[in-house]
């Protein structure tokens, strides 16, 4: 199909996905999960599994990960004059003790409302209300704010996620360290310890890069036109370590892989931001789609996205629409796992 890439259309990256496949569970173990290759250049498919990824890797290539580590970010509680029950859910730490929430149900947290949790161990108070409906809320308590978070919260599982997680570590990866996200960075899921030593073995660097992700990940595009979507924020931190081994990768010829949309996202924001790679911390809204002109990125890891989302856009982007249309079909007539705890694709 010919994409008229000055009026691109969010229905153009519709398509039809049995809810069966939605997968509600993670594989064990995780790198056990399915594997789907595509050559950007030719179309070319390949199935294997995830633990095959070392068949595809070349030594001299650098994978770019995101060690970001979810929040228990789901908290609930009690309005303090009432008792009347509440759940938060925490977005983005701005500092001092002060987050802005999604508040359920609203109406109940109003300007100069408290609120506690646990028992009393977390209390907050709004004290701001933003035009969205998010609140902006203070927290007091003793002792760590993410020791009491890892006690009294759960995990933000997707919305189409309906069976209860029994393990909350399996909505990590196995190299998260930096808390700050509101959704796991999913493609990741697929290593194991022992898979990374693997591919560390054969000489493929490999690199960190942090980005907090953001509940807009899952926010459905409502813009006929794709222009006309607002992306949300996003916190991102490369540290130089990083951007000397993607530097060293780049002039040697040989090739930056990132694990996910998310360090896609942080490596080509720092490239249009400072011109070149190096360290580089702040907030991203860059958005991907068709038309878009890749910097750094010479092949991504990444799971299979929601119809019609900003995550299937930029995967078009990367490795042409056609192609990525052509995959998916492919991956539902192959019954694939969709989405979180779903299977792998990798673009070289």
């Amino acid at each position: 199909m010919q994409l008229d890439l000055n009026n691109l259309q969010t229905k153009d990256f519709y398509y039809d996905l049995p809810k069966e496949l939605i997968a509600q569970t993670p594989v064990e173990p995780r790198d056990v999960s399915r594997l789907l290759t595509l050559n950007k250049k030719t179309g070319e498919i390949a199935h294997c599994h995830f633990h095959d990824i070392t068949d595809w890797l070349h030594p001299g290539d650098c994978l770019v990960l995101n060690d970001s580590r979810v929040l228990p970010a789901r908290i609930y509680g009690i309005k303090e004059d009432t008792g009347a029950r509440v759940e938060f859910l925490l977005l983005t730490n701005q500092g001092n003790d002060t987050w802005e929430v999604l508040c359920k149900p609203g109406k109940k947290a109003k300007i100069g409302t408290h609120f506690s949790f646990g028992d009393g161990l977390l209390k907050a108070e709004v004290i701001d209300v933003h035009d969205d409906g998010n609140r902006i809320v203070k927290f007091s308590y003793a002792g760590s704010f993410f020791s009491i978070l890892d006690q009294i919260g759960q995990m933000p599982l997707p919305p189409y996620i309906k069976t209860k997680l029994k393990d909350q570590e399996r909505y990590q990866t196995v190299y998260s360290k930096e808390v700050g996200s509101a959704a796991a960075p999913t493609a990741g899921l697929h290593f194991t310890k022992e898979l990374l030593e693997k591919v560390k073995a054969m000489g493929v660097k490999v690199e960190f890069v942090t980005l907090h992700v953001g509940l807009g990940t899952f926010r459905p595009v409502t813009a006929d036109k794709v222009v006309d979507h607002k992306m949300h924020s996003e916190h991102y931190y490369l540290p130089q370590s990083t951007a000397d081994v993607i530097n060293e990768t780049k002039k040697s010829g040989n090739r930056v892989i990132a694990v996910g949309t998310t360090s896609c996202r942080t490596l080509e924001s720092v490239a249009a931001k400072e011109g070149c790679i190096k360290e580089s911390e702040g907030w991203t809204d860059i958005f991907i789609y068709p038309g878009f002109q890749f910097k750094v990125l010479d092949g991504l890891i990444t799971n299979f996205h929601l119809p019609e989302s900003t995550l299937i856009m930029l995967v078009s982007a990367f490795a042409g629409y056609d192609h990525i249309m052509n995959a998916y079909k492919v991956a539902v007539q192959e019954k694939y796992r969709f989405f979180s705890f779903g299977d792998a694709m990798f673009i070289y």
